[in-house]
């Protein structure tokens, strides 16, 4: 089968969840024996450099980058309010890339086209104009779910009611092209079963994100700093920000009062201002690091403080395959196959975090047996090579 996967941002080199989650089916589809082509838009955000890309990935995917100015323009936003377009979506289109594509598509047959996420949707006319493949949307969150969610905690009224605006217009446009495609391949079950009750007719199975099991297999053999909190995430993504922002300020200090001794490290790209020059008893600001999973297996929890955002989030898997124990909001752990007090704990006040953190650092079997169930339980559900083997039976049925 040929495959022609769409990014809204380089799959290589994986840094952040969403690159993880299209490299590792780009993976599984390779390793199971498919051509993959890939054809992605860069952004200042998210940077291309050929020469960073290894030369087996670029030769088994031919992948091919145009670049696509998607920084926020204050005129373009304001035109928009008089629109009935999506300035989320809109931003994503260029002219040279839909050029590109025609290209891709004039001289080469494939037999599914793969869409990575909504924001490259603008280019669906294109495609069904120019190849009889079918059309697939690999629905990596219900997008317009994540603006929502941010509106309902946002304080000042101006955000709010701007925030609210642009969830509207991108759910009028998501659950009208969804309709669209041949196909659609959720994330997680929670957004199959809201595409459906919002009106979804087409086709929708879910296909969760995917590891190299073969990757973890000796997780946890390494000194862990014990004990020890940690937070890993892309800090541009607002819903990370936001939960951050929450935790220091409601939950922190009373987990400080009591375990005084007790580190809390901050990772990831992209770090705020704020955060940046944040100086605050018992936090550690680590950046962006070198190597994410040498920086996971090192420490002892993580904790996951979500209050919006949708889809699947990849650091989870990533941290119960390399056995850590994990303390999520409901938010942060939805759409993944998990169950309380075996391999994840779940928290959504500062009080049950507080009590959650308390059980892992006053009983260390307890802890042990949470990293050991969470390692097995990845390691056993989410491996690339499967999920692809499962895309590929819907793509022969599709």
């Amino acid at each position: 089968m040929r495959v022609l996967q769409l990014c809204h941002k380089p799959p290589f080199p994986p840094v952040d969840g969403g690159c993880v989650a299209m490299n590792a089916i780009t993976s599984g589809l390779l390793a199971n024996g498919h051509e993959v082509k890939v054809l992605t838009v860069f952004t200042d955000k998210h940077d291309f450099i050929k020469e960073k890309i290894p030369a087996a990935y670029s030769a088994k995917t031919a992948i091919e980058a145009i670049y696509i100015n998607t920084n926020l323009k204050v005129y373009k936003g304001f035109v928009n309010l008089f629109s009935d377009g999506s300035y989320n979506i809109e931003r994503f289109y260029s002219k040279d890339f839909d050029a590109k594509l025609q290209e891709v598509l004039q001289k080469n047959k494939y037999d599914v086209v793969q869409f990575e996420s909504l924001f490259v949707a603008p280019y669906f006319d294109t495609v069904k104009k120019y190849t009889q493949a079918k059309i697939v949307l690999r629905a990596h969150n219900v997008e317009h779910l994540i603006w929502e969610r941010l509106s309902a905690q946002a304080g000042n009224p101006v955000k709010k009611y701007y925030l609210r605006f642009l969830s509207k217009r991108m759910k009028k446009y998501e659950l009208h092209v969804i309709n669209e495609f041949n196909g659609i391949a959720a994330i997680t079950g929670v957004d199959k079963d809201y595409f459906i009750a919002n009106g979804c007719k087409k086709p929708i199975e879910v296909f969760p994100l995917g590891i190299d099991a073969s990757q973890y297999k000796h997780a946890q053999q390494r000194q862990v700093d014990f004990p020890s909190l940690f937070h890993l995430g892309s800090m541009d993504w607002q819903p990370n920000e936001e939960g951050i922002k929450w935790f220091l300020e409601k939950a922190w200090f009373g987990i400080h009062a009591k375990f005084p001794e007790l580190k809390l490290y901050l990772a990831g790209r992209n770090m705020p201002d704020w955060l940046e020059t944040l100086e605050m008893e018992g936090v550690v600001i680590a950046g962006a690091v070198e190597n994410a999973h040498d920086f996971m297996r090192e420490k002892a929890i993580m904790v996951v403080p979500l209050l919006s955002g949708g889809g699947m989030r990849v650091k989870i898997i990533e941290g119960m395959a390399l056995g850590k124990a994990i303390i999520s909001t409901t938010i942060g752990a939805e759409g993944i196959d998990y169950t309380h007090e075996e391999n994840i704990l779940i928290a959504d006040t500062p009080e049950q975090f507080l009590l959650q953190i308390e059980k892992c650092l006053n009983d260390r079997s307890y802890y042990n047996r949470l990293c050991v169930n969470a390692n097995k339980h990845a390691l056993a559900n989410y491996d690339y090579k499967e999920i692809a083997k499962k895309l590929n039976n819907f793509y022969k049925q599709l």
